[in-house]
């Protein structure tokens, strides 16, 4: 008789993500008059700009032919992204990134979920509370978070580094040493940011202790302030101790494309062993690559047309953010994020659980937003919103929310 792995069955309830749709659809079928206003999920409304579309028009065109037509990527990325990556994102900052340091991936969540699979089942996490859900059910599932306590919402093996008003929410130096620190800046769920002499203390208190910070810069292109680092490799002693996660989702639009890519620089060892060369034994028997037409289109990115372009994309969303900001402030909201992130996080009203205030949203409201509980203990009592609808829709929320 076969077995299954029973880790799965420790997973609480459905994806956080997933209980909402479900939430959500109920609704609008017992209220199909209802127009529903989306700002829970975040996923891009704009669409892909015309530089990327120019880019992969091309590569289509280039696959119809035999002398251009191309089949299997190679595993770590075709080198024209690699390259491009390796300049636009880390050498003209200063970073000491090489190209060959880079795996091309189909997105961030992905990479965030698989990167557990080259460390060992004994290894102690520590995660950010409120927390993105996938760096901590991805490792229920690899059999390494002990026991679930429903009533506290925690695991037993689990470092929790709260992040509440109380620090800006941001997370102190755990006196408890994880092996494994997922770090998310800009933060996704809560909006806030690191500046780079605080990132620096995380690297040095990794490279003190022999811990690896799995490093998602998912967000980095909503980044405002200049002491906000865009990489962690802006640190010194980043190569020996990090591994960081980027997304073309939300800097390009790039959710329903996919492309995301994971840097481990050669020099991240656990005594003589690479952690770049497992992660390139996993890459390369486990993944097939992004298509070419894909990674073209990424390739444009980097261009100075594409700059330009995308820059213009994020401005539209970080105006949203602060319509959400302001006009949630000016009703009387404890609101913080938007600044450096598409990412609004409020504090309920009243004595409030953040599911009764999702319930009170959709119902009165027709808002969606997404709990705050769902990112872990330290999110209840708080809720976020995104700033990736459109304009219109951002400003009919605020304005239906307003009026309550």
């Amino acid at each position: 008789m076969f077995k299954i792995n029973e880790n799965y069955l420790k997973l609480p309830g459905s994806y956080l993500f997933s209980t909402i749709g479900k939430k959500v659809r109920e609704y609008s079928e017992a209220h199909p008059d209802k127009e529903i206003i989306r700002l829970g999920i975040g996923d891009v409304t704009q669409p892909l700009a015309p530089v990327i579309i120019e880019a992969m028009h091309k590569a289509v065109d280039e696959m119809g032919h035999q002398e251009t037509f191309r089949g299997y990527a190679p595993d770590l990325g075709y080198e024209f992204l690699r390259d491009a990556i390796a300049e636009g994102d880390y050498r003209s900052r200063g970073c000491d990134i090489s190209a060959d340091e880079i795996f091309v991936s189909d997105g961030a969540k992905c990479d965030s979920g698989n990167i557990q699979e080259i460390f060992s089942e004994d290894c102690r996490i520590a995660v950010c509370d409120p927390v993105y859900p996938v760096y901590v059910d991805t490792n229920v599932m690899a059999g390494r978070t002990g026991e679930y306590d429903a009533k506290t919402g925690t695991w037993s093996n689990v470092i929790y580094m709260p992040c509440t008003a109380d620090n800006d929410f941001s997370p102190e130096l755990p006196k408890e040493v994880p092996d494994l620190i997922y770090l998310c800046f800009p933060n996704n769920p809560t909006g806030s940011a690191i500046t780079k002499d605080r990132l620096q203390e995380w690297v040095d208190y990794a490279n003190r202790n022999g811990a690896v910070i799995i490093y998602d810069a998912a967000y980095e292109a909503y980044i405002s302030e200049e002491s906000v680092p865009h990489s962690i490799f802006e640190c010194s002693g980043a190569r020996t101790c990090a591994i960081e996660l980027k997304s073309f989702s939300k800097n390009a639009g790039f959710t329903g494309v996919r492309l995301g890519y994971t840097v481990i620089p050669r020099d991240l060892k656990c005594g003589d062993v690479s952690l770049h060369a497992l992660w390139a034994r996993r890459h390369g028997t486990k993944y097939n690559g992004a298509p070419y037409i894909v990674q073209r289109a990424g390739e444009a990115v980097y261009t100075e047309e594409g700059r330009k372009q995308l820059s213009a994309q994020v401005a539209y969303y970080m105006n949203n953010a602060k319509v959400i900001y302001e006009g949630l402030k000016g009703a009387g909201y404890t609101v913080s994020g938007g600044v450096n992130a598409p990412y609004i996080w409020l504090k309920t009203p009243g004595a409030m659980t953040s599911w009764e205030f999702f319930d009170y949203l959709l119902e009165k409201a027709n808002v969606v937003g997404t709990p705050g509980s769902g990112f872990g203990p330290s999110g209840e009592g708080y809720f976020r919103l995104t700033a990736f609808g459109t304009y219109e829709n951002t400003v009919r929320a605020i304005d239906r929310i307003k009026a309550l």
